[in-house]
């Protein structure tokens, strides 16, 4: 297993690093595979797959530079992140199937936001450190590491935790409704990222839809999906964030990134959760159907319920 989670950590980090931009001389990404990988790898098959996540870093870091100080720190960091999400997770409770709107703020902010600011401090300083990042740009290559490394937990690790138990329609014509859905998140987010025109807000009735239809299956691919051409347009520096510099690009690109997963992720275990409270409403009354049917079958005054008694001398 410690293989396999090093091999998916260093493909996810080879993949992330095609859409790398360079943020005062230091290269992020707006959304690191990587660290949803290991956030799911740890919640599914437990702590003892750590190594795995520190030998991918080490991978991924030797296959565009040097191994160096600032390497050491940068892999210190990448291992306890998620580490520490693992840690905060189950010290909540969190359920893998994200059926309860807890799970779902829980992965957010125990998961994502609160953990990858140790990844991103730790990288952070030993760049400043080491003298390859100016005091300058302090803030601009924090932000935009610790984005990348939270949306990687709040896209990638959702998807993968569905991927665990997946579901396809059975009915052909929620098939069809599924795969439109996908067609169409991938249609429009193409036009909203690529027009001049502030036309983002035309993506979160697709991300509603797969919530509430589909719940984490369908609204995990949508925001993967969503997530990726946004940065693909980003990168190009076309649509909306043409014009821009490369700071407010980023700030755009992760705000709007973020608001896609936090609906997507959010709604999806509020629904499901909605759905299993009206189950079990449907199974007690069921339940108490029975009861009280079997308590009218014996009710007074049917011969059939009297008690046997002995006749009285």
């Amino acid at each position: 297993m410690i293989f396999l989670v090093t091999a998916a950590y260093y493909v996810g980090g080879r993949i992330g690093l095609l859409q790398r931009v360079v943020v005062d001389s230091s290269h992020v990404t707006p959304l690191w595979p990587p660290t949803g990988i290991a956030v799911a790898a740890l919640l599914l098959l437990g702590p003892r797959v750590w190594p795995g996540i520190t030998l991918g870093t080490y991978l991924v870091i030797t296959s565009i530079s040097p191994f160096d100080l600032t390497s050491v720190a940068i892999l210190v960091g990448n291992t306890l992140a998620p580490l520490c999400a693992y840690w905060l997770l189950l010290r909540v409770g969190f359920r893998t199937e994200l059926d309860r709107l807890r799970d779902g703020l829980a992965l957010v902010f125990l998961g994502g936001l609160l953990p990858m600011l140790i990844s991103a401090t730790m990288g952070t300083a030993v760049l400043v450190a080491t003298g390859s990042l100016p005091l300058s740009g302090i803030w601009s290559v924090w932000s935009a590491w610790w984005a990348g490394d939270a949306m990687g937990v709040l896209v990638l690790t959702p998807l993968l935790l569905c991927l665990r138990r997946p579901e396809l329609p059975v009915d052909p014509w929620r098939a069809v409704e599924a795969t439109a859905l996908l067609v169409a998140a991938a249609v429009v987010t193409v036009v909203t990222t690529r027009s001049s025109l502030p036309l983002f807000f035309l993506v979160f009735p697709l991300i509603i839809w797969a919530a509430v239809r589909f719940q984490l299956p369908g609204a995990a691919p949508v925001v993967l999906i969503i997530s990726v051409l946004a940065i693909a347009a980003a990168t190009d520096h076309v649509g909306p964030f043409a014009g821009h510099t490369l700071f407010e690009i980023m700030v755009n690109l992760q705000a709007f990134n973020g608001a896609a997963a936090l609906t997507g992720l959010l709604l999806a275990a509020l629904v499901t959760e909605q759905n299993n409270i009206r189950l079990k409403v449907e199974q007690a009354c069921d339940e108490l159907a029975e009861v009280v049917a079997h308590l009218q079958s014996g009710r007074p005054g049917d011969p059939r319920a009297w008690p046997d008694q002995e006749d009285e001398p």
